[in-house]
Parts: C-alpha cells; structure tokens; sequence
C-alpha cells in the first residue's frame, strides 16, 4: 500500500515523448512520467497528460478534479510490478522499512515533559494552520484582484490538501498503528490506532508542494518548505506521531501536491515546469538539481585535485571551508574546469590537463546525469586493506596530549599491528542517494598512562582519575552509512557523516574527520545559489546545518554534581551551522558554529536548541540553565590577483562562547599559503600551515575544546577530538612537499611539529617527518605508503624522550561494478 502513490511517476520516461503543456489535444503520446493517456470516451479517466486538465472552478469542476485524482493514485498500484516503478519504490520502501525498524528508539530518545510536548504539538498546529491559511487568503485575494495565477495556487492547494487528508485518514483505517504514547511504545500496527501515517504532515507538505511548483523561487521554496519541515518534526517531538508516520506522511503530501499540480495547472500562468522522480525529467530535459549523489570520501584524491584546478583558476566556484562534496557537485565543477581549459588553451599535457582527464574518467556517470541521462545505478565503489606496524610507542590521546596518527575517522591504533579492510557501495535512484562504507578493524591492546598523568588529567578536566588502557579490537565498523533526499539543490541526508568546515589541510579548527563520524541528520545547499540583494554584494552563497549526537563522552556536570565515569546518558548532541559566500571568483570567506547541548539535567527541548544561539550564562550551573557549549568560527581563501596561478593564502580561525573571532582578543588561529605549482617545476606544489590554540594570560592552557561548565569530556567524540590534531593548549605547524606524475600518482614528503603549553598536564613536545606514495598501477588498484618516524617528549607520560616508527601499505581496488539503467 505505500507503493501506490509512486508509481504512476516511475515509469520509464524515455519510453515517448511529453506532450507540450499547451495543447491538450496532442496527447496521444505518452507523457513523460508514463501516465497513460486514455482518448475520450475511455471508461477511465484516472490518467491525464500534464496540463491538459487546467479547468480550476470550484462545484462541478472541483468534484471532477477529485475524482480523477483519487482514481489516478489508487489504481496505480497495478503498475508496481514494472522494472521502472521499482527504481522510485524500491529505495522509498527501504528508507521506510528502517525508519519503522527504529521508531522506537528514536521515540524513546524524545523528552516527555509536559511543557515540551505542548509547545510542539503547538508548532505543527499553527505551521499547518498557516500554510491552509495561506491557500485559502490567495484563492480569495486572487478573485478579488484578478490574479489568476494566485487564485490557481490557493484553488489546487486546498486540491492537494484534501486528496492527502482523505488518503491519509484511508491509511489510518487500514493499518490502525498506535501512537508513541499507547500501548507499549512500540507502534504496533492493527492495534486500533491512528498514528500512520501523520495527516498534519501530509496537509503541510501537499500545500507547500503546490505553492513553491506554483511560485518557484528560492525564498518561497524556503519558507513552505521550511513551514512543512517544521511540521514534520514537530509531530515526532510532540509524541504524535513515529519518525515513519511523518516521513510517509510528507513524501505523500509533496507527491500529491505535485501531482494535482501536474494535472490541472495552467502552463500560461506560469509557475514551475513539471519534472518526474527518476531523474527529475522536465520538459524535454531531466533536472539535475533534483538528482541526489554521495559524497566523496574525504581522504580522497578527488579533494586535492579539485583544490589544485581551484588555485590554477579553472574552478572559480569551489567552496574549500564545506566538504565532502556531493559527486554531482564535483562533476558540475569539472564541467566549468572544462569550459575554462577549452577558453585558455592550455598547454598540451599540462598538469591541469592531465587531473581534468582523470576527473572525467571518475566521474563519467555523474557528467552524464548532467547532461540529461537518468541518475539510477547503483556501484561497488572500491575494496580495500591497509596494514600499519607502529614500532615504538605512539600517542593516542589527542584531547589532552597529541596524536600519532590524525584525520583518520577515530580508527583505534597501537603498538604492534593494526589492519583495516572494507569495502564502499554508493546508489542513486533520481532524488534519493545511498552510501554505505564498512571495515573490520584490529588494533593491538595497550597499557595505560601512568598513574602521575592520569592524576593530571583528572586535574586539567577537573575529573576524578580513570585508568585508559585500550583492550584488544577486533570488530566491524562503519565509516559512513547514508541516505540523502535531494530537492531543487538542497539536499537532506541521515546516518553517520564526516564534515569537514574549513580550508585547510591539517585539520579545521570548527569540524575535520579525525573522530569517529557522527550519526546525524544533515541539510546542505550542495551547490552555490544567490540570495536576493545580499548577493550583489557578497556574491553566492552555500549553507548547511547538521545534528547529531555524541558518542563516548564519560563525564559532564550536571548542576553540582559531577556524572562519570561512564553513566552519561543521554549522551549530548551537537548541531552545526556553516555559511560562505564568494564575492569574488578569487575570494571567499565563511562563517561556522557548532553547539553542544542536552545531556542529564538539559533535556532536549526546541527552547534549548534555539538558545544555543544566543545565550550563554556565566558562574556556576547549579540551575542547569548553560545552554551549551559553543564554538564560533571564521575562514577565508584568497586567490591573490597578481600572482593567481601561484599562490593561495587562506586562514581559519575559532573562539569559544563569543559571535565571532574578528574582535575576540582569545583567537585560535590556523593561517595556511598554498603554492599549486612550483616556477619551472609545474609538478611540483607546496603547502605550510601554521596553528595555535594556547590563550593568552586571562585562560587558563587547555581551554579551548574544553566544558568547564558542563561537558567535560570536552569537544570529542568517542574519545577524540573533532576538530584539529593541534589540541587544547598547543602551537605548532604542518608542511607539505608535493611532486604529482599524475592527478592520481604523487609522492609527498611532510613534517609536522607540535608543543603543548608546560602550564598544560606539563607540556610537552612533538616532530615527526613523514614520506607518503600513492601510485595507481592500473586503471582499477591504487598503492598508498607511509614512512613516519616521530619524536616526542611529555614528561608526564615518560620522563624520556621516545620514538616511534610508523609504516602502513594500503591496496585499493576500484572495481566500478555498477547496475545501471
């Protein structure tokens, strides 16, 4: 049953061609969607081409409407069978099947206090009164002021609305599921209830379909579907309805609200053309910005090819503060590297030349998808083990000494042998976008710190002292596992992510990969769009907003009393926001901010959410009323005019519960210069960067990354920290030499140097020299290799100087087995 509102639109839609909108006479083909045209007289009239039905008046017309409507939806299920409904169906009842798998738990996770449950249910209530309101005030002030367009979009608005309530309360009949607040909490079907699927959502969301198809600018798409958004989540936080109920509810409600659109809108108003869910077919041409994508990995050679074209000038919209990129947004940008290499005439066999070839080959389904084939495949991405020996013994606690490995996803390592093996898996079906990365993971077990450093620990996080010996691992873990929805450049995507929010290359001070990834819900702008007025002066703009949860955090402060080791739960939640623009095609500078909030004693509520961005109380916590703790953020890169081809600077820098870093006098600093070529050795580039993160005389070392006032597991996750390798008290800096045979076979040699304040746990001291390869001995297996030797002295860990040696090999196997249409 969940099938029958989708397939009516997964047809296949090279089969004919799409009647134009304006003549509904010529519609013996059939429509793009494979919504069968029936001639008249035909005993059913629940299928029509686009357009071909625009008669908007209520009464006779109306009841018209609604009949055709509902047959068209209910007697599409015949269809599900077909190869092409699958490729709608398939991932949409999936996606569905895992949201039923974890309602509850999701469930569980949502406080029940009376005040919190109201104010939700309050926000969905007048959110959905807002957007009936606003169908009804146009269809009335459009026949007031002779504005058919406007009268058309309040007229298919209440259309859209009152097919979704009947369909939805038609699904609450059948499958009678309880509510989160009956019977058991689990949502039992067939038990008498009424909570599948969630007719608030389905109504906002149907409405605010048919307003954005009707006005398709960005700030009406913003402001309805932003109105549906919160709708959808409010039903969840208010204990309506279980994560499931609201997505099928809104995937239904936009459906229906495009489909009614489809059918009766009036192509000489204006408005939004028509596109289907495989691929985004509008017009004779599939929408690219309707095709989700994953992410590329961010160890990628992708990232610093992509880097490199930037620096050179052939890429004039890449936005370096927000990775991962999505592969649809990495293949726009080598389709403008592309145009500018055809405009200059580059030298034969340039390095520029030879990275675009190689993207080209990367990305050869994506630039198809641009150029108007059906986004639908799946692939087997790559393959991979990777043995390191760590001879010595290495540091592994970056949040309060430093890291022998770093920006390596959190994966456990110690003395001895340690092996990842996995494997990545990536699938796109039109809007929806699968990514799944998994590894079995050994690393030896290892001792403890010595007692004295676990004494100064518990001194410098104000914690009482907790042996940290590692046992032995052995398991599988995932990396990164996803879905992502894409709509009109805006993608949502939910499961473990890696973010990384700033220029440089040795760790951003706001978020890097170097903890474990994190479980969160993610809104992106995955491509740069202009906002009105402001981006005359700033120019594009991307932003994107995540939430997630926090893993591994062993104490907090909760009031006056001090929770750990251990017993957090929940565990708190950290949000982030990031926003850049380009002024120019040589300049571009963001803004970012995270916030951890919630965790015992500061539950979940909208209200603390919200004043995560505001407020922040001083003194002791013993009303639990700290909101959270904050990081605020600010980056630039600039391209310098007189030397474009050579040099890069760029900077990122952070401060902690303060709006921004530009009048703080307790900066955390990053500064980076990027050189792409080398004068007269074009293969060669060089990188250096410099960091610091010790305050100054009124901080307390070891500030930053740190919650005094609550969360004193600090700015980490499972145990390391989420930002840069540099800490909570160190200075120091990174360096690259970099020597490319080609875009994806380079030989590298890096030092990077690190001291840790003395008034901080001791101090202490860290150098090592590192020698890397990556070569790609055929098309389809890659070599990587990596010689370290580090020094470092921390006198609370060793009274002596030590060392390690560090050797990895890595072997990759790019297979490209792919299922595609």
């Amino acid at each position: 049953m969940l099938a029958v509102g989708t397939t009516a639109l997964a047809q296949d839609p090279n089969n004919a061609s799409q009647a134009p909108q304006s003549d509904p006479e010529a519609s013996s083909l059939t429509p793009a969607t494979g919504e069968l045209f029936v001639p008249p007289g035909n005993e059913n009239p629940g299928y029509l081409p686009p357009g071909t039905d625009p008669e908007d008046r209520l009464l006779i017309p109306f009841f018209k409407h609604m009949v055709r409507d509902q047959t068209q939806f209910w007697t599409s299920s015949k269809d599900l069978a077909k190869p092409s409904a699958l490729k709608t169906f398939v991932p949409f009842a999936g996606f569905t099947g895992l949201l039923i798998a974890g309602d509850s738990w999701v469930a569980q996770q949502v406080p029940d206090k009376p005040n919190q449950l109201t104010r939700s249910r309050n926000i969905s209530d007048y959110a959905t009164f807002s957007l009936i309101g606003a169908a009804a005030g146009a269809y009335g002030w459009g026949h007031l002021t002779h504005n058919d367009h406007l009268s058309e979009t309040g007229f298919l608005s209440g259309e859209a609305a009152l097919n979704s309530l009947l369909i939805a309360y038609a699904f609450k009949e059948i499958t009678q599921r309880e509510r989160p607040y009956q019977g058991n909490g689990h949502g039992n079907f067939l038990q008498g209830g009424s909570s599948f699927l969630s007719e608030h959502s389905a109504l906002a969301w149907s409405t605010a379909s048919v307003i954005a198809h009707e006005y398709p600018s960005r700030l009406t798409q913003i402001a309805v579907y932003g109105l549906a958004s919160a709708v959808t989540l409010t039903r969840v936080t208010g204990k309506e309805h279980f994560p499931s109920d609201a997505f099928v509810g809104s995937v239904l409600g936009w459906y229906l609200g495009r489909q009614v659109y489809r059918a009766h809108h009036d192509p000489e108003l204006g408005g939004a053309p028509w596109g289907d869910l495989a691929g985004g077919k509008t017009e004779g041409s599939r929408n690219p910005a309707n095709m989700a994508s994953p992410y590329v990995p961010l160890e990628s050679w992708v990232y610093p090819a992509l880097t490199r074209l930037a620096a050179l000038g052939y890429v004039e919209s890449a936005y370096l503060g927000m990775r991962p990129w999505t592969r649809m947004e990495c293949a726009r940008m080598l389709d403008e590297a592309s145009d500018h290499m055809r405009d200059d005439g580059a030298e034969a066999n340039s390095p520029a030349q030879k990275i675009i070839a190689a993207l080209e080959q990367e990305f050869r389904n994506e630039t198809e998808w641009l150029d108007d084939a059906a986004s639908l495949g799946a692939t087997l991405d790559s393959v991979y083990t990777r043995v390191t020996e760590i001879s010595g013994a290495p540091l592994r606690d970056g949040y309060h000494f430093a890291q022998t490995l770093v920006n390596d996803y959190g994966r456990p390592y110690s003395e001895g042998f340690n092996n990842v093996t996995g494997f990545s898996t990536s699938a796109s079906a039109g809007p929806l976008a699968f990514y799944l990365r998994g590894e079995y993971q050994h690393a030896p077990a290892s001792a403890s710190d010595p007692l004295a450093a676990l004494q100064g620990i518990a001194n410098a996080d104000v914690t009482l002292p907790v042996p940290n010996a590692s046992p032995n691992v052995d398991r599988f873990h995932l990396i990164d596992s996803l879905v992502a929805f894409r709509l009109q450049d805006v993608q949502l995507s939910f499961g473990k992510q890696s973010v990384w929010l700033g220029p440089g290359e040795s760790g951003p001070l706001l978020f890097s990969n170097n903890a474990d990834s994190m479980l969160m819900v993610k809104i992106e702008s995955t491509t740069p769009y202009r906002i009105p007025l402001l981006s005359r002066i700033l120019g594009p703009v991307r932003t994107e907003f995540f939430l997630g949860q926090l893993a591994g955090q062993q104490f907090e402060l909760n009031g006056s009393t001090l929770l750990g080791p251990g017993n957090i739960n929940p565990q708190p939640y950290l949000h982030g926001d990031k926003i850049s623009f380009k002024p120019t095609p040589d300049l571009e500078f963001g803004m970012g901010f995270t916030a951890q909030f919630a965790g015992p004693g500061l539950p979940f509520t909208w209200n603390n959410f919200l004043r995560t961005y505001y407020a922040h109380t001083s003194g002791p916590t013993t009303n639990n009323n700290n909101p959270g703790k904050r990081l605020s953020a600010l980056d630039f890169s600039y391209r310098v005019p007189w030397l474009r081809n050579w040099l890069t600077i760029y900077g990122d820098s952070l401060v902690v519960d303060e709006i921004s870093p530009i009048t703080s006098s307790r900066t955390t600093i990053n500064p980076g210069i990027y050189l792409p070529q080398i004068p007269k050795i074009p293969k060669l580039e060089w990188r250096a960067e410099y960091l610091r993160t010790s305050q100054g005389p009124d901080f307390a070392p070891g500030y930053v990354y740190f919650g005094v006032r609550r969360y004193r597991s600090g700015y980490t996750n499972e145990g390391n920290l989420l930002a840069s390798w540099i800490g909570r008290a160190g200075i120091g800096g990174q360096s690259w030499l970099t020597y490319s045979v080609s875009a994806r076979t380079h030989f590298q040699l890096s030092y990077r140097h690190q001291e840790v304040n003395k008034n901080f746990i001791e101090g202490g001291r860290l150098n090592d020299f590192s020698a890397h390869a990556d070569v790609m001995l055929s098309h389809a297996l890659g070599f990587s290799g990596m010689v370290q030797y580090e020094q470092w002295r921390f006198p609370i860990l060793s009274p002596s100087a030590q060392a390690d040696i560090t050797s990895s090999l890595q072997l990759t196997f790019y297979p490209r087995w792919q299922l595609r249409k």
